[in-house]
């Protein structure tokens, strides 16, 4: 039953070929089995058999719900009514919130069982989970790499079987290069079309919550329950949410696909040609695909590097010892109590950025630094806008190469920043993108990203739900996966 999919687990609930508490039981079985991945920082075991046995009360009854006894995962930067929340940092160990994140509430009212609260890069800053307070979360497909960040320990979780989908969040890749790492499939939402009411801030101009599964289908699936307008979030779009699961039966044919040259000439031989292979498969099933320009995406890492750390900066003020969270012993006064909470709380990939952010925001440099960042991401902006002009969805690669070693990076920020080179354009235009897996190199996966035009994740659910109908890299698990608890 693990090696189900999100779609079969709720028509095989459904039917009755198991039920809810048999489900959530053997998933708890092999959370425990693969411990050692460390892909969660709390779980909550005893609630999810809870509302195991629930859904199946209800479900006898008659009473139906659209995920309901299905168990999924939380990345650990949604707030959870009375289980802890950590965002992976020193300084939320001992936080819990006193109400639900809007995503959570939204899949708990679907029927969704919460088995617990997925590994992540401390306050989502970081590209392979090695920033994270409670340790690195190891790749299923090789125990010795990453598995990408921030969500790494959603990804990792899907990608061996512990859940069938898990939320994530995405401010500059975070969803998109660990579902690349991993082999499944994520997407970043459309910039307001998921709530970010209870889900930790990093940059709040960037951040964006989307779903993590192994097919589009099991994505546009989850998305729908996940998405809405939320009056407690200014940001959220006050649009209904489209039916993302009809239009995947839709064939491609007539969709005119751009294929960006800026991205592909940064690529390595073996990377360009998996990505051309990507085309010709889109372009067999009836997409046209042609070469596109997108000038300016060269500048999305330094403008992302300005604009990120500065709203960071801005973010994490509120963790001051005070209110919430880790206090440092015996403060001698008030001062001191900030400066070291502060210092001892926080890891040193978050302070890095916080001051970069703050020297960013600070008097004489604000118009040299942050104000020029801002005024390149409209040009970024600018570029995709004439991009969807021409074409229906963008082709581009998710990551420049496979996952990389642990700690490979972990000592040169510059190497780690360029791993997000490809993912975070779309997040400072605000555009939905996706990741799907694409093939595999040196028996590690590939992913391949599509990015639409604003509020077109059906279309590009439907693009990777065709592909993925004729090609089987989305099916393939890593080793540990097919262990059986």
């Amino acid at each position: 039953m693990l090696e189900r999919s999100l779609r079969q687990q709720i028509d095989d609930l459904r039917k009755g070929e198991y039920s809810a508490v048999e489900l959530t039981t053997a998933c708890f079985q092999k959370l425990h089995q693969h411990k050692a991945l460390n892909c969660f920082i709390t779980l909550t075991e005893d609630q999810a058999m809870q509302a195991a046995r629930q859904a199946d009360v209800q479900r006898a009854r008659g009473e139906v719900k659209p995920l309901q006894g299905v168990p999924i995962a939380h990345k650990d930067i949604f707030c959870t009514a009375g289980v802890r929340t950590t965002a992976g940092s020193r300084i939320l160990d001992n936080f819990i919130a006193p109400y639900d994140a809007t995503v959570v509430s939204n899949l708990a009212s679907a029927g969704a069982v919460m088995l617990g609260k997925t590994n992540m890069d401390e306050f989502a800053m970081g590209s392979s989970n090695e920033t994270s307070y409670y340790g690195k979360v190891l790749n299923p497909w090789n125990t010795e790499y990453v598995p990408g960040g921030s969500s790494g320990g959603s990804a990792a979780a899907v990608a061996t079987g512990l859940c069938s989908a898990a939320t994530g969040t995405d401010t500059g890749g975070s969803i998109r290069q660990p579902a690349a790492f991993c082999g499944i499939t994520g997407l970043k939402p459309t910039y307001g079309r998921v709530s970010r009411w209870g889900m930790i801030a990093y940059a709040s101009s960037l951040d964006q919550a989307g779903p993590l599964a192994r097919s589009a289908e099991d994505c546009a699936l989850l998305l729908g329950y996940m998405a809405g307008p939320d009056p407690r979030d200014s940001t959220s779009a006050a649009r209904r949410v489209d039916d993302y699961m009809t239009p995947l039966k839709e064939p491609i044919g007539g969709l005119k696909i751009g294929l960006c040259q800026e991205f592909m000439a940064s690529l390595d031989t073996e990377m360009a040609s998996i990505l051309s292979e990507v085309a010709r498969e889109l372009e067999q099933q009836g997409a046209s695909i042609q070469d596109l320009s997108l000038p300016n995406a060269t500048l999305a890492i330094p403008a992302y590097y300005i604009i990120a750390p500065a709203e960071c900066s801005s973010n994490l003020s509120r963790y001051d010892g005070v209110r919430f969270g880790y206090r440092c012993p015996d403060p001698v006064n008030l001062e001191d109590l900030y400066k070291r909470s502060r210092s001892e709380g926080f890891g040193t990939e978050v302070k890095n950025r916080i001051m970069v952010g703050t020297f960013a925001l600070s008097a004489g440099y604000y118009d040299a630094y942050y104000k020029k960042a801002q005024q390149v991401r409209r040009l970024i902006k600018n570029d995709f806008e004439t991009a969807f002009n021409q074409v229906d969805v963008l082709l581009a690669p998710t990551t420049p190469g496979t996952a990389f070693r642990l700690g490979e990076k972990a000592g040169d920020p510059r190497a780690m920043y360029q791993q997000d080179i490809f993912t975070t354009a779309s997040n400072l235009a605000g555009l939905p993108a996706l990741s799907m897996p694409a093939g595999q190199l040196t028996e590690l996966p590939i992913g391949a990203q599509l990015i639409g035009n604003y509020f077109e994740e059906a279309t590009l659910l439907r693009v990777a739900h065709q592909y993925q109908q004729t090609t089987a890299w989305h099916q393939a698990r890593p080793p540990l996966a097919s262990e059986t608890p």
